[in-house]
């Protein structure tokens, strides 16, 4: 899953970069309004932490104009301002969660957890399909119950599929959600994730649609 950080605060944004990327997110950063908008307009992104301050074009004004694009990525609100109406302004402006700054990383960390979930329509905090269990609090991956050792891209690929079971998913689509834009991407090496994958959780797990991408289907 990617992510999109929009702070102007370097070392916050470093800090939220970090953390995020030991999380098992990808991450593409901005220092200002404009680069966030241009990475909006441009990459395929899962979620947004959207700082309110921002210079150029400040988080409000962003965030009405990807609403009134169509634009529905989930977006979490970090910012300065404490009072009570600009929190009302970001949610009546589109925002799905809110949360003041200082912070704590882990809550931010859970927030989006629950807002990434939420726009691919689990309900539960722990993802499952068959015998295969993945939790994205602890990014702990389980198969009958043992765990099971993946990579950081690897947990990627896993993670996107299985929150979206069910659906076929392109190789073109999880080359764009699992790198962040600075990365030098081979939409090749999806294949090769995929084929550690299978190795790691079973053959049967990921199913190649032939022309279409890939699918995990939604099992109990």
């Amino acid at each position: 899953m990617r992510i999109l950080v929009a702070e102007d605060e370097p070392q916050l944004r470093r800090q939220l970069a970090e953390a995020l990327g030991e999380a098992g997110y990808a991450v593409d950063s901005a220092a200002d309004g404009e680069r966030a908008d241009y990475l909006i307009q441009t990459e395929e992104i899962d979620a947004v932490v959207l700082d309110l301050g921002l210079p150029k074009i400040d988080g409000l004004t962003l965030l009405r104009r990807w609403r009134e694009a169509g634009l529905f990525v989930p977006v979490l609100i970090l910012t300065a301002r404490g009072s009570w109406h600009e929190k009302v302004q970001g949610i009546d402006g589109g925002a799905d969660d809110y949360m003041s700054k200082p912070f704590r990383m882990e809550e931010v960390l859970a927030r989006l957890r629950a807002l990434i979930r939420r726009a691919s329509g689990n309900a539960s905090p722990e993802l499952r399909c068959g015998a295969v269990t993945l939790d994205p609090r602890t990014g702990r991956v389980r198969v009958d119950g043992a765990a099971v050792r993946l990579t950081s891209h690897e947990f990627r690929v896993l993670s996107y599929l299985m929150h979206h079971r069910g659906r076929v998913v392109s190789q073109a689509e999880l080359t764009e959600h699992i790198y962040a834009q600075s990365f030098n991407r081979d939409s090749n090496t999806v294949e090769v994730f995929i084929a550690r994958l299978r190795r790691k959780l079973g053959s049967a797990v990921i199913e190649t649609v032939r022309g279409l991408g890939y699918r995990i289907e939604e099992r109990t």
